[in-house]
């Protein structure tokens, strides 16, 4: 144990020395309805009011990019499925003119091979 040379009457009187301290820093401060903490006030509810402007504005913005960068994705699906609608009649017209082609093809096919046999025989 340590000594100490402080009695309970010392330190009684210097916690409530304290105690008047604190409530004197306490009752020192400004009250609510005192001018410049009005004028603080009302700076603060100024800056919060800009802020809240400013970030409605920024989510303003922000919407409508989103609108317009959506409407650019639709655009370019639209593109995608006419490119792809394009294509598909391509082949099909690709498909229907060589099946147009076939019947003249194995004509063409057998005059030759009667071609070549006839000449093959005339040897």
């Amino acid at each position: 144990m340590s000594f100490n040379p402080q009695n309970f009457t010392d330190r009684r009187a210097h916690s409530a020395s304290a105690k008047k301290a604190l409530l004197e820093r306490f009752q020192a401060r400004p009250k609510a309805d005192d001018p410049i903490m009005v004028q603080r006030r009302a700076e603060r509810e100024a800056l919060a009011g800009a802020r809240a402007e400013r970030e409605s504005e920024k989510a303003r913005i922000r919407a409508e990019e989103e609108r317009l960068a959506a409407a650019e994705r639709e655009r370019i699906a639209e593109e995608e499925r006419q490119e792809e609608r394009a294509r598909e009649v391509a082949r099909a017209a690709e498909r229907a003119r060589i099946e147009a082609d076939r019947p003249r093809k194995v004509l063409l096919e057998a005059v030759q091979y009667m071609q070549t046999r006839a000449a093959g025989k005339r040897r």
